[in-house]
């Protein structure tokens, strides 16, 4: 997912570059909320991981 984001957010920055405001806009829009996507999952993996202990 984080790959995703960093897709949409090169994508808005080359057509924010080639002055296509509307695609940057929704790009970056995009590659923002899976950003914070990938963060919550991430922080409840960690947690999970914290609450489960070491394996065995």
């Amino acid at each position: 997912m984080l790959y995703w984001a960093i897709l949409f957010f090169v994508v808005a920055v080359v057509a924010g570059v080639l002055g296509f405001g509307g695609i940057a806009s929704a790009s970056a829009g995009i590659a923002q909320i899976l950003f914070f996507i990938f963060i919550v999952l991430f922080i409840v993996a960690l947690v999970m991981r914290a609450l489960r202990g070491r394996a065995p």
